[in-house]
C-alpha cells in the first residue's frame, strides 16, 4: 500500500483573510458576541494542505483545532499492515486529535487530507484564552462537544452492527453525499468490511433505486 506523503510542506499557517464560514457554523450552535468574533478574526490562521498529505502524524502532538473550509479529511490508524479509517469529514466540520490536544499525549491516529484542502486553524492556547477571557464561549464549546459526541455515538453504533447492508444503510442516512466522493477503500475500512463486500452491497442498493 502506498503510504501518505509526510506532513510538513504545504502546511504553513498564514493569517486568515476570511473566517466567515467558521463564524456561520459557530453562530448556528450559539450566537457569538462581537468580542468573540473579534478574537477569532485576530487569532485564526489559514492552512492549505495538498491531497494525501498528513495534517497530523501518529505519535506527534496536536496543538490546533481545524475547521474545513474546502476538502475532505479522514482519521486513520494502522494495525500491522492494515490501514483502518476511523472517521471521515468534509466542509464545515472541525477536526483535531482531542485526546492529544487535551492530555498533551502523542496522537494515536493520523489525520490525512483526501483532497486538496483549505482549513482554518486556532491553537489550543488561544482556545484556552477564550474560555478564560470570554466565558460565554464555554456555551459554544459545550454545544459543539454535544454535537461531536453524538457523532462518535453514531460511529460506535455502526461498528457494532454485524450485517454489511445495515452498516452501509446507516452510513447513507448521515453521509450519502460522501458515497460517490470518497474513495471506496476508505469507506469500506470505515465500515469495517472488505472493498469487495462494499461493492456488492452498493450494487444491491443501486438495484433498488
Amino acid at each position: 500500500m502506498k503510504q501518505p506523503e509526510p506532513h510538513g510542506s504545504g502546511k504553513e499557517h498564514m493569517p486568515a483573510q476570511n473566517i466567515a464560514p467558521l463564524l456561520t457554523v459557530l453562530n448556528y450552535f450559539h450566537p457569538l458576541s462581537p468580542e468573540m468574533e473579534a478574537f477569532l478574526k485576530k487569532h485564526v490562521t489559514t492552512v492549505s494542505v495538498r491531497k494525501r498529505k498528513l495534517l497530523l502524524k501518529e505519535g506527534s502532538f496536536c496543538d490546533h483545532v481545524y475547521f474545513i473550509v474546502k476538502g475532505a479529511v479522514r482519521g486513520f490508524t494502522r494495525e500491522g499492515q492494515k490501514d483502518i479509517t476511523t472517521w471521515i469529514v468534509v466542509e464545515n466540520e472541525l477536526v483535531s486529535s482531542i485526546l492529544s490536544l487535551n492530555s498533551k499525549e502523542p496522537s494515536i491516529e493520523n489525520i490525512q487530507v483526501l483532497e486538496n484542502t483549505e482549513l482554518l486553524a486556532i491553537s489550543n492556547d488561544d482556545l484556552e484564552r477564550m474560555y478564560v477571557e470570554l466565558p460565554e464561549f464555554n456555551r459554544v464549546a459545550r454545544k459543539l462537544l454535544q454535537h461531536y459526541y453524538a457523532d462518535a455515538e453514531r460511529r460506535a453504533f455502526i461498528a457494532r452492527l454485524t450485517k454489511a447492508e445495515n452498516k452501509y444503510r446507516h452510513f447513507l442516512l448521515r453521509h450519502e453525499p460522501l458515497a460517490n466522493r470518497i474513495p471506496l477503500k476508505y469507506i469500506a475500512s470505515y465500515l469495517g468490511m472488505t472493498l469487495e463486500t462494499l461493492s456488492r452491497v452498493r450494487k444491491k442498493f443501486s438495484s433498488k433505486v
